[in-house]
């Protein structure tokens, strides 16, 4: 009996990529005909290159620099997103990159923590019905391939502490602090 393929590795076809500025650094967005895919900070050009080269292994298919076509609306609602004027992602998502537990828990986030709130990683936990797993919703977070669209960065400790992120602690508090969570830092 053939084993089935992880749902990235059926993704195959093109895949449209673009580094565009943000007000926290350039971020590199890719989509495949079923929605955005992955968001990426920091995206210089050492960082783009290792994300096109885990985007090429994990999906297959042709990359393809784009910033019309599938990229038109994740990159205007990024750029509205940062100006203040959007405060929901309405774009198409692509949930290949990630399954089980961590889709769950990442969906969740997506659906139930909207701008401008937090959520601990413990009653993220309770929301997904797994309420001892407070260090798998951080191991989720950690593995979010859509960052910033599914807001891993409201995700906070629940004594107060901001907790960890991916694209850095900097570039954490700087978007809680776009949404009104945290104060403007002061230089």
């Amino acid at each position: 009996m053939e084993h089935e393929k992880p749902v990235a590795e059926r993704t195959a076809g093109r895949v449209e990529w673009a580094v565009v500025p943000s007000g926290i650094g350039p971020l590199l967005l890719a989509a495949t005909d079923r929605g955005l895919v992955s968001v990426s900070f920091h995206a210089g050009e050492r960082v783009r290159d290792r994300v096109l080269g885990r985007l090429a292994g994990a999906l297959g298919g042709e990359l393809v620099e784009s910033g019309s076509g599938r990229l038109a609306e994740p990159i205007r609602q990024v750029g509205a997103y940062f100006g203040g004027s959007l405060r929901s992602f309405g774009v198409k998502l692509d949930w290949s990159l990630v399954t089980g537990f961590n889709r769950r828990v990442l969906r969740e986030l997506a659906d139930t923590v909207p701008y401008g709130t937090v959520v601990g990683y413990g009653e993220l936990a309770r929301r997904v019905g797994q309420p001892a797993a407070a260090q798998a919703v951080g191991a989720a977070m950690g593995s979010n391939p859509l960052p910033l669209v599914v807001p891993c960065h409201r995700v906070v400790e629940s004594d107060g502490g901001i907790g960890g992120f991916g694209g850095g602690l900097e570039t954490k508090r700087r978007l809680l602090a776009l949404e009104g969570v945290l104060p403007e830092p002061l230089f």
